[in-house]
């Protein structure tokens, strides 16, 4: 009896539905259908392709909450499926007949994009723990965006109708924001005067050091403003209700800090993460998200590095050589975890990281070249740190060497 062929099996990911496109190892078309974002369907897929084949290859283009499901179900009942990037898929589809895009034929690009390369991520099924700090860590990210259009928000608002006190105080700090929530117009502070703002600060809990020193410029900002503005009074109640839904986002945003920094210290990695330079919970976060918490992705140090955007790639072309620039495809995510490591390293102003730094700039290198070169030295220490499980002290030798 002759083996039946290998299939392979594209699915374009969606929200409330899947499509899947079936091609065989000559790349000939088996089916094409939608499929609903339901475990039931999905195992009915699963049933489907098996009685095409016992060699199945399952390509998917996302690995998004919004895929978890299907991740899943075709890794309990299958153990092969591969992540094709969008881009990938993006540039795959100009090869392929007409200029129309459908959910069909991405599915049909995926599913022939997976047979002709072999270099693809194989999907994992992802640990509990680092599931969790992805929803936490992308929650955060969320309040942090609304975190800043609030704050810019609340500026243009202030700045229309008192824009000596919009200029005064930095709102991205509790205590300007208790003061605007209750006291926010030239007339409203004059009022209350010196002692009666800062014994509005003190009854809402502002920081005390700050409270005496933002009472006196408030006051002088309001005494130099004796016209009241056109929409005053609306704008006044606007600025007041967007001071304390940032007072209120505040202190989401540090619960929630508070949680990631709880889960985070759950994994066996989190003590030599957090040892490294620059690194803390947030960041040491973010990196497990990143890789999963695990390195068997990775095959090397460079191989991490080339995944944060760290390795420069070259664009050679006849007699020009040496050309090198930075890769337009890489977790951005990552980069900017060993970036911001990297920045906050040097507040150490007689570390390693701040001799590597300072060494880089005496070869003529600007701040940023020194910043990302550290960023890549980084990498290398964590990799190994985590490869022999020992924690980073300043003693620590590195196949790097971070070291002047």
């Amino acid at each position: 009896m002759a083996e039946r062929p290998e299939v392979w099996i594209g699915i374009d990911v969606g929200k409330q539905a899947h499509h899947v496109c079936a091609v065989d190892d000559t790349g000939k078309r088996l089916f094409s259908q939608k499929l609903a974002n339901d475990q039931a369907a999905i195992e009915q897929l699963v049933v489907r392709v098996r009685g095409l084949s016992e060699r199945v290859k399952w390509a998917i283009d996302l690995t998004s909450p919004m895929a978890s499901l299907l991740i899943t179900v075709l890794l309990t009942v299958d153990g092969d499926v591969t992540y094709v990037p969008g881009r990938v898929v993006n540039m795959m589809t100009h090869g392929f007949r007409g200029e129309g895009k459908t959910d069909a034929k991405d599915a049909r690009v995926i599913a022939e994009t997976a047979r002709m390369r072999g270099d693809f991520t194989q999907v994992r099924m992802p640990d509990e723990l680092i599931a969790g700090l992805k929803a936490l860590t992308s929650y955060r990210a969320d309040l942090m965006d609304d975190w800043v259009a609030g704050v810019n928000r609340l500026r243009a608002l202030l700045g229309s109708i008192f824009p000596a006190l919009e200029a005064a105080f930095d709102y991205s700090k509790r205590t300007p924001l208790i003061l605007v929530a209750g006291l926010c117009t030239p007339a409203e502070i004059r009022t209350a005067g010196i002692g009666g703002v800062a014994a509005y600060l003190t009854e809402n809990k502002a920081w005390g050091p700050m409270i005496t020193k933002a009472a006196a410029t408030a006051v002088t900002a309001a005494q130099a403003q004796t016209l009241s503005l056109p929409g005053e009074a609306d704008a006044a109640m606007l600025v007041k209700r967007q001071a304390r839904k940032l007072l209120d986002l505040d202190r989401e945003i540090k619960d929630t800090d508070k949680l990631i920094t709880a889960r985070f210290r759950q994994h066996p990695w989190a003590r030599i993460i957090e040892s490294m330079p620059g690194m803390g919970p947030g960041l040491g976060a973010d990196f497990l998200v990143e890789t999963g918490g695990d390195l068997a992705t990775f095959a090397s140090a460079g191989r991490l590095a080339s995944y944060a955007g760290l390795v420069p790639v070259p664009r050679d072309s006849g007699r020009v050589s040496g050309n090198f620039h930075r890769p337009k495809r890489y977790n951005r995510r990552m980069r900017r975890v060993f970036y911001m490591a990297a920045l906050s390293s040097l507040k150490h102003t007689h570390g390693p990281s701040r001799r590597f730094y300072d060494r880089k700039r005496g070869e003529r290198l600007i701040h940023t070249q020194a910043l990302l070169a550290l960023a890549r030295r980084l990498v290398d220490v964590l990799w190994a740190l985590l490869r022999d499980g020992r924690e980073f002290t300043n003693a620590t030798p590195s196949p790097a060497g971070l070291v002047a």
